[in-house]
């Protein structure tokens, strides 16, 4: 857990176990259970046969009940197998890509039926995410700076869960309003997820014209992306999805330089997405002394996971897993309702995530304030979280191409 997003894993874990415990732990039937959390070191950032080890010694020496976590897709996948193999209930906390549960749950559902996705969104849901927050941003150019064609670079690692967000933002920049974005897109760039410097694709989009940067960033990259890109001043705004933003750390790793930054996310300033937002976040700012990532959704995980078995009655595997299928559950991210892949369910009464970005030193929302998710069939219908604020354009951005660029 040398990276923020296995420590906000532990974090949002213990502070869920802590709370249980303290109010009495989980009763089931005439017997009452505390929750034992045990710490496994999966290394999934740099070695996927490090994770799979590290699973298969959880269930077979620590001799874990059930598993919580994962963030690299990549490795996720056989650590999922894993926990098949032994039968072992997996609340995947981390790790996007939509194969993890579509294609083995519903083609396989007798061995797979033990996954379940708390969070992120599947990159299909981040896709459309990241085209909500995209499309906010580019019509704020429109109406800023009368940009009607926004040029859009990508940036993007170059990771599984992240090419479904590419083929989806290529496909709607560059189609013609309404039926997409109105942009055009002037180059995709793939750097590895533990890069030092992005320097060289930061040149290279300015010097393609870039008007906004899209970034899907999970690893450690996202930290030197940041801070070349402040520290250049690239005349680009970037929204996107950038993990490594959504910390409270993020001003200070940057040297100051990441201001401006937005990112998809769960936790901002004072948006509750349910009753239980704003608690868990003021909670884990106390104990923690930072905002939390979405890794931190482990806290939901063990949550609903105490919610499913408490209705079970029972610790028996199969009726646990009828229960976690019964859920909904007012999360810290949003209500949690599992589809028939077992995954999060999205939209207006569910989870929709946050654009989020770094405006005077904090962390704000600036989408939903007022998104339509369905203006044809639907158009009363108007989604906003209170608290969101308006988007804010770098105001070097803006310099430069009111100067004409």
């Amino acid at each position: 857990m040398a990276f923020i997003q296995g420590a906000h894993h532990w974090r949002g874990a213990t502070l869920a176990a802590d709370e249980i415990n303290a109010a009495g732990g989980i009763q089931v039937g005439d017997k009452t259970y505390r929750i034992e959390l045990v710490r496994v070191d999966t290394n999934e950032m740099l070695s996927v046969s490090d994770a799979v080890s590290a699973v298969e010694r959880a269930i077979t020496v620590s001799r874990v009940d059930f598993l919580v976590g994962g963030f690299r897709s990549e490795a996720v996948f056989p650590m999922t197998e894993v926990a098949a193999d032994h039968r072992k209930i997996f609340l995947i906390a981390g790790a996007a890509a939509d194969e993890l549960l579509k294609g083995r749950v519903d083609r396989d559902y007798a061995r797979y039926k033990y996954l379940f996705r708390v969070n992120p969104l599947r990159s299909t849901y981040l896709a459309r995410l990241s085209f909500l927050t995209l499309t906010e941003v580019i019509e704020v150019f429109r109406t800023e700076l009368g940009i009607e064609q926004p040029r859009v670079a990508i940036v993007a690692e170059h990771l599984d869960w992240a090419s479904p967000l590419v083929t989806w933002v290529q496909l709607k920049v560059n189609a013609p309003r309404p039926y997409g974005l109105g942009g055009r897109i002037v180059g995709t760039w793939r750097p590895s997820a533990m890069a030092t410097s992005v320097t060289p694709e930061l040149t290279a989009i300015e010097r393609a014209g870039a008007h906004i940067i899209f970034t899907a960033l999970s690893g450690p990259a996202g930290v030197p992306f940041g801070r070349d890109w402040g520290r250049l001043q690239i005349p680009a705004a970037v929204v996107g999805i950038n993990i490594e933003a959504q910390s409270h750390g993020w001003l200070a790793a940057t040297g100051g330089l990441g201001a401006y930054i937005a990112t998809a996310g769960i936790y901002a300033q004072g948006v509750a997405l349910t009753e239980t937002t704003i608690p868990f976040v003021e909670a884990f700012r106390e104990r923690f002394g930072e905002i939390p990532i979405y890794t931190a959704g482990t806290y939901d995980a063990i949550r609903i996971l105490t919610n499913a078995i408490q209705r079970a009655g029972t610790l028996d595997t199969d009726a646990v897993i009828k229960a976690l299928q019964a859920t909904d559950y007012p999360a810290t991210i949003g209500r949690i309702v599992f589809d028939a892949l077992h995954d999060v369910m999205w939209g207006p009464g569910y989870a929709t995530g946050l654009g989020v970005q770094w405006q005077d030193g904090q962390l704000r929302a600036f989408w939903p304030r007022t998104w339509k998710p369905d203006p044809t069939n639907a158009p009363d219908l108007i989604v906003g979280y209170p608290g969101t604020v308006p988007y804010q354009i770098p105001p070097w951005v803006v310099q430069h191409w009111r100067r004409g660029g």
